[in-house]
């Protein structure tokens, strides 16, 4: 059955968009008046829908329901190559909308058509749904349209979509494998602890053996781990949900940021994000006519680092007075000292846009090369800690029967 997005108010008089399979335009409108609704709208969204198996026929199969940054690649991509053939607005939606995977994406281009079909603009349309368009697109649309270059502008969004979707995958790619070796090991230690320990501990006793101190120290351990593993996961959820809670707040937040700079290695990695996530940005912005202070508001709300936020407001300040972006970036002391440089030498030659292009192309390329080299470090090191985790379990269990075998020998 085909599938219509609908509009309407209920007795309240609040309106409601939503998606839903119906027979035809009529039975659907019997169904929502019978519902006490008033029908503000019906449009086809699709010709036909694929049912989640044997799940209720209002329910439509998408790949999934949360809309993923690759969506948003997608959508910026074939929206741009739309509008640079000459197809309209209105239509390069349509046809966008049958080829949404995300079910949260497919709402909103819904919604936002709707909305410039009844005469608004894309920007203001995109600004209604903030969850999913940061300040960032909504910019660059406002750009677009007062510039007629909305095509140019859009592929330069794509641009920095892909660009920012892959560097994540770098990062996340060199911790997964490393994250998997840890959670093995600990479910390791965990069922020796519950299941192997217990029984070895009882043919000790019936054998009255004396025990070596490694292996009295290991049942130790595994006898706590016994008495109180739902205390230890207890406190530890706890313990995280707390810290979580705290560094969600601007000064938890600004504590753990400071704390993670402070580290050796990971803190000048993370710096280098954040950088990199600024001057690809703020290149961004330019580039497609942002005046500089309006750039550097926008990139405050979206680097997401409160330190780097407050860094920017600071700059922004600077410039505000008349300081040159590089001066301030330089008084404020966060950047390395090679950026303010290149952004230095961008606002000598008018290629500012460009030359943080090139910073933010710069720190990528450092961060990815130094996240493989750390996933190719860190892999040997955790089989290696895991073998000497285990390699000590073992002997600890086994030490005893060998010294009783021994001495069974002797006699």
């Amino acid at each position: 059955m085909p599938i219509y997005s609908y509009t309407v108010k209920n007795s309240e008089g609040k309106t409601k968009t939503d998606i839903v399979q119906a027979q035809s335009p009529d039975a659907l409108v019997e169904r929502l008046q019978g519902e006490g609704l008033f029908v503000v709208k019906i449009r086809l969204a699709m010709e036909k829908s694929v049912l989640q198996g044997d799940k209720k026929g209002s329910e439509f199969r998408f790949d999934h329901g949360k809309c993923k940054i690759e969506d948003l690649l997608v959508f910026s991509r074939q929206l741009a190559t739309m509008l640079e053939a000459g197809v309209t607005m209105l239509r390069s939606l349509d046809v966008i909308m049958s080829q949404i995977q995300s079910k949260e994406l497919f709402m909103a281009v819904t919604r936002i058509h709707d909305d410039i079909e009844q005469g608004s603009s894309l920007s203001s349309s995109l600004a209604k749904h903030p969850k999913i368009f940061n300040q960032f697109w909504i910019s660059l649309a406002e750009v677009g349209e007062a510039s007629g270059t909305m095509p140019l502008v859009l592929n330069k969004l794509a641009e920095h979509v892909e660009q920012d979707a892959a560097f994540q995958s770098a990062i996340i790619s060199a911790m997964v494998y490393p994250m998997i070796l840890c959670v093995v090991c600990i479910g390791a230690v965990i069922f020796f602890a519950l299941v192997v320990g217990p029984k070895f501990e009882a043919v000790f006793k019936a054998m009255h053996a004396e025990l070596p101190l490694m292996t009295q120290c290991l049942l130790g351990f595994f006898n706590f781990i016994q008495h109180y593993l739902l205390l230890i996961i207890g406190a530890g959820f706890g313990a995280f949900f707390m810290l979580k809670t705290y560094f969600s707040t601007p000064l938890g937040t600004l504590h753990f940021e400071k704390i993670m700079y402070r580290l050796p290695i990971i803190g000048d990695i993370t710096r280098l994000i954040v950088v990199e996530r600024f001057a690809a940005q703020m290149s961004i912005l330019i580039e497609s006519g942002v005046p500089i202070l309006y750039a550097l508001e926008i990139t405050e709300k979206l680097v997401n680092n409160k330190t780097c936020g407050l860094v920017v407001a600071q700059v922004r300040e600077g410039v505000r007075e008349g300081k040159g972006m590089a001066d301030a970036l330089m008084e404020a002391g966060f950047f390395p000292m090679m950026a303010v440089q290149m952004i230095k030498v961008g606002e000598e030659t008018g290629e500012l846009g460009k030359m943080l292009k090139h910073v933010a192309e710069f720190y990528q390329r450092n961060v990815e090369a130094f996240m493989k080299r750390f996933g190719a470090l860190i892999e040997p090191f955790m089989l290696v800690f895991m073998a000497s985790i285990i390699g000590t379990i073992v002997i600890s269990i086994f030490l005893p029967l060998f010294k009783l075998g021994q001495g069974a020998h002797i006699h």
